[in-house]
């Protein structure tokens, strides 16, 4: 994998961790805010289920355990 890549991961995990203090609920603010700009502006943005109990048996999870 390339070493530049990984780096430049690292430092924008940094610049994040800097901007916000290490504070996780003003950064998921941040993400509802960018979120409601996106939706405003006609983007689709695929919200979470409602229900996460409900995801217990996604084609997802049959496909990536059906081969144990």
């Amino acid at each position: 994998m390339n070493d530049e890549i990984i780096a430049e991961v690292h430092a924008i995990k940094d610049a994040i961790g800097l901007k916000y203090a290490d504070n996780l609920g003003a950064l998921f603010e941040e993400l509802r805010r960018g979120e409601a700009e996106l939706k405003a502006a006609g983007v689709l943005v695929i919200d979470p289920p409602l229900d996460p109990a409900g995801l217990t048996n996604s084609a997802f999870q049959r496909t990536r355990f059906a081969h144990r």
